[in-house]
């Protein structure tokens, strides 16, 4: 398309009706059958090529002495051949040729026009972009924030001890601490590194995410040190009681995350190592054995801890009917010298001891259905069902500290057996139980 000029048309200029275009292809199959001819120099050829270059482009010839026209007054141009013409690179003769190229316009000639027009259009913007304040969110020419200097000064970085404050563009890196080194005793599956105990201490002391992810390397020692351990005392447990499923790790080690949703206390860890073994893991309706790995309050034990209604309510009704099962087991030689301090043989010093072992979730009332005056009210009003043994960290340290749990879970395993009996029972002995009754 024709380029517009902003300048008007002289009135002596008009311009000449443009003869009609023919194709390029016609004109060569015409000069091969007619052959080249010669032509003559002449005044008058040199006359017409020079007439010619008003019709070539009349917008760049120079005008300096007439002044422009308002621009209310401007006439549009009238529209002329094509640069891309066949005229334009077939000339008729060489005079006329050697014209066209001496009229041709240069380039800086063919933008000034356009530059004319458009250049106070674009200082009008850029004026009115460097007066427009910088809004609060826009970056700067560093691509960093103006105001991300105000909003951050004051506030800790994930680091400890690093505050903000410096300039746009600045960063510090900070090198994770690596894990503690473990000097002269190596890692071990079937024992418990001291570093493991040291990294419990550590994060009872700094319990928050920005210090966990700082020791990140720690916590990972020390979790892979727990869990090879619980794998290789899994087989201790299972000569033990062969009830217990061969089970994966992640079955039997319980997170270290707290859920915080309905808790008044913010802490996001445990401070403590833990694993539980049963029919089913962790996990189940199944009373299980326990191992807990706390500074300073290690302990083993087992049963069901807040078991669920319907399972309580078996629990009670079998205390209830056949309480002498239960303080039999309590009864037994090496619970009542391991895990009640050597206790005399006596139902009411069993159950009493039994009881104190539970108090912290036992009714402080009668449960729903049963009398004040029953014989067995303190068995039950308990909530929880469990027995246990305190380890010292050294004994949890010890090479020898899975025989000692296994030994304990030996001594436990009649009372796990009876609750499963109760809670779970397995199809032989629903109907043994069954039979038995129908003899009464």
């Amino acid at each position: 398309m024709p380029r517009r000029s902003s300048r008007a048309v002289p009135a002596s200029a008009a311009a000449p009706v443009s003869a009609p275009k023919r194709r390029a292809s016609a004109r060569i199959s015409e000069a091969s059958k007619t052959g080249p001819k010669k032509q003559k120099y002449d005044d008058t050829t040199a006359k017409k090529a020079t007439e010619s270059t008003a019709k070539k482009s009349k917008y760049f010839q120079k005008e300096a002495s007439e002044e422009p026209k308002p621009k209310s007054q401007h006439v549009s141009a009238p529209k002329t051949a094509s640069h891309d013409s066949p005229d334009t690179f077939f000339p008729a003769s060489p005079g006329a040729s050697a014209e066209v190229s001496d009229a041709t316009p240069s380039k800086a000639e063919v933008i000034r026009p356009r530059e004319s027009k458009q250049a106070p259009k674009r200082g009008q913007k850029k004026d009115l972009k460097e007066d427009k304040p910088n809004k609060p969110g826009e970056r700067t020419k560093g691509g960093t924030q103006a105001n991300t200097a105000a909003s951050t000064e004051g506030k800790e970085l994930w680091r400890e001890g690093v505050k903000t404050g410096l300039g746009p563009g600045k960063e510090i890196f900070i090198a994770k601490p690596k894990a503690r080194d473990p000097g002269a005793v190596a890692y071990q599956d079937n024992t418990l590194h001291p570093n493991t105990m040291l990294f419990l201490q550590d994060l009872t002391e700094n319990n928050d995410r920005e210090w966990l992810k700082a020791h990140d390397a720690d916590y990972r020692a020390s979790k892979k040190d727990w869990e090879t351990f619980v794998e290789t005392l899994t087989e201790e447990i299972i000569e033990k009681d062969s009830t217990v499923p061969e089970l994966p790790v992640k079955d039997l080690v319980f997170r270290i995350h707290r859920d915080i949703r309905f808790s008044k206390d913010p802490t996001p860890y445990k401070t403590h190592f833990s694993a539980a073994w049963s029919r089913t893991g962790k996990k189940g309706p199944y009373a299980a054995y326990y191992v807990h790995c706390q500074p300073g309050s290690c302990f083993v034990g087992s049963g069901l801890w807040m078991p669920q209604a319907d399972k309580l309510a078996l629990l009670r009704e079998d205390i209830d009917r056949n309480s002498h099962r239960l303080k039999a087991v309590l009864r037994e030689k090496e619970i009542r010298r391991e895990i009640f301090n050597g206790i005399s043989d006596d139902d009411e010093v069993a159950v009493t001891a039994f009881v104190n072992h539970n108090k912290e979730s036992a009714l402080k009332t009668k449960p729903k259905g049963y009398d004040l005056d029953n014989e067995n009210i303190q068995l039950l009003r308990l909530r929880s069902f469990t027995i246990g043994r305190p380890l010292s960290d050294e004994e949890l340290l010890s090479p020898n500290a899975q025989e000692r749990i296994a030994a304990l879970i030996g001594i436990m395993e009649p009372f796990v057996t009876y609750l499963n009996s109760v809670v779970m029972p397995d199809p032989t002995q629903e109907e043994s139980g069954s039979a038995s009754e129908a003899e009464e």
